[in-house]
Formats: C-alpha cells, sequence, structure tokens
C-alpha cells in the first residue's frame, strides 16, 4: 500500500488513493496503519482522492480507532497539500467534499500554508449533536469525577466540547478528555478543547480528539475554540490559535463562516507491507 506523509503542527496523517482500498476500508487495517508501535504512526488516514458530485475532489477521513471522522481542520490542510504535491491542483481555490460538507480551499507558498473556509459554525444541539431539548448550548454544566465544567458546544460538521479555563494543560485534556468524549451527553461522541484566552487576539488550548486521544494540534479544534470564544465576547474575529504543535489562524465573519490557515509539513512517502495490514495485535 502505498502512502505520503505529512504532518500539520504534529498532527500527523497518512494519505493513500482509493486505488490501495478496492473494498470498504476495514477498522483492523487502519488501526495496523496508524499504530505508533506496529504501523506507520499516524493520527489518521486520509483516503482520497475520489470523484464527487458537488466539489472537485472528495475525501474520506478515518481516526486511529477505524471510526470514520466527518471532518478534520489539519486532515483537510494536509490532503490539500498532497494535492499539490501531485499535480491536482495549482494556486487556485478549489472544492473538498467531506462527511461534514463541501469546504473551499487555497494552496499558498508552494504548498506549505494552506487556507481552508471550513463553514459555519452552528451551536445549536440538535446540529452537534447534544441530548436534550433543542437550544443553543453555551456554558451549560458538565459533571466529571465530581468536577464540574461548563462547556459550549459547537459543530462545523463533526462534534466538539468547548470548555473555558483558566490554565489549558496537556494534563487536563488527557484526563478529562476520554471520559469527555464518551460522556452520555453526546450520542456521537464529542471533540474535546480546554480554552485560555490570553487576549483579544489569542487564545491556547488543549485538545483531546475523538477517537484519536491527545493530540498536539487540531484545524477544526482550533475554529471550534476560536467560535466559542467570539460568541462570548472574549477575542476578536480574527484569533491566532496557540497549541502544543504551533499556531493556526482562524479568521470568523458575522455569520459565524469560518476560515482556517496554517502550515503543512511533507515527512515521507513509501509503501506499507502486506504483512503489516494482515496483522493482529492486542
Amino acid at each position: 500500500m502505498k502512502f505520503r506523509k505529512y504532518h500539520a503542527l504534529g498532527n500527523v496523517y497518512l494519505v493513500v488513493s482509493p486505488d490501495e482500498f478496492p473494498d470498504e476500508p476495514a477498522v483492523l487495517k487502519i488501526k495496523n496503519i496508524c499504530h505508533s508501535h506496529y504501523g506507520v504512526a499516524s493520527d489518521g488516514v486520509l483516503i482520497g482522492p475520489f470523484e464527487s458530485g458537488v466539489a472537485n475532489f472528495g475525501l474520506r477521513i478515518f481516526n486511529p480507532d477505524g471510526s470514520e471522522a466527518e471532518k478534520s481542520g489539519n486532515g483537510l490542510r494536509i490532503f490539500c497539500r498532497a494535492l499539490w504535491d501531485l499535480g491536482l491542483v495549482k494556486s487556485q481555490e478549489f472544492t473538498v467534499e467531506t462527511l461534514g460538507g463541501v469546504v473551499k480551499a487555497q494552496v499558498l507558498d508552494k504548498g506549505k500554508r494552506v487556507n481552508v473556509e471550513m463553514g459555519q459554525v452552528s451551536f445549536n444541539s440538535q446540529d452537534i449533536p447534544i441530548w436534550g431539548d433543542p437550544r443553543e448550548v453555551l456554558l451549560e454544566e458538565l459533571n466529571v469525577m465530581g468536577m464540574q465544567h461548563f462547556y459550549s458546544g459547537v459543530t462545523l460538521g463533526n462534534p466538539h466540547c468547548v470548555i473555558l479555563t483558566d490554565e489549558a494543560t496537556e494534563t487536563k485534556a488527557k484526563e478529562f478528555g476520554p471520559l469527555i468524549e464518551h460522556h452520555p451527553n453526546f450520542p456521537n461522541r464529542t471533540n474535546v478543547q480546554f480554552v485560555q484566552v490570553i487576549d483579544r487576539h489569542r487564545i491556547a488550548i488543549q485538545i483531546w480528539e475523538r477517537g484519536a486521544g491527545y493530540t498536539l494540534a487540531s484545524g477544526s479544534s482550533s475554529c471550534a475554540a476560536a467560535a466559542v470564544a467570539y460568541k462570548l465576547g472574549l477575542c476578536d474575529a480574527r484569533v491566532e490559535v496557540m497549541m502544543p504543535g504551533g499556531q493556526i489562524d482562524i479568521e470568523i465573519s458575522d455569520d459565524f463562516r469560518i476560515s482556517m490557515n496554517g502550515p503543512v509539513t511533507s515527512v515521507c512517502h513509501g509503501e506499507i507491507d502486506e504483512e503489516c495490514l494482515a496483522q493482529v495485535f492486542h
């Protein structure tokens, strides 16, 4: 199986052609590919491009646990960089279809940066989804392990739980992230962000990603965190999102359409042996 490996601020994805998957991608095969010891070590697999009836390119996104994700900001930037490297796009804007909707993208700086219009943010419980009566989910109480958190719900095509905190730490993300991801409030599970507002132009976040775990950076998480901070009047429409892996620039319109601009780095390309794909480990 041939692949290309990239990272976006330490968030690693493999890009694989649909031709390598003649059948529906098997959970075991995805897990083997992504495993940090038995595989190639990746935060997910991007399968594409495939033909789309509504966009220039189609993309499927798989998490390391084998589940399929609706949308990934870093994954989209990486996929766009791969399209550039394959000579399928140039500097003009183009569109990509995901399970979470169609986005517009543009490759900049000879492939080293990508801008993605991620779509319109919703805080509506039915869109996210979150259990309960239809409502905007803003600063609602969530009790986890006896600790009280106040969270806001967001979707950009995938679900997010955004928690404001005085100090965003890796410890908080790793301790509470997996419990919140599987909390019964979120029927489709959820991505989790702990957000510290630094000033009107900067926020810092720590991320627990649904299906992947603790993550150095996330594009959609950056968008979700910035959207909540802006909605609550804590930051301006243009904001720098600081993560352990680096910085993404976010811009939010009056109707909460959100754009993301960040770097992509090519790591390597190669071929995964069939023996790796077929293994069963515990």
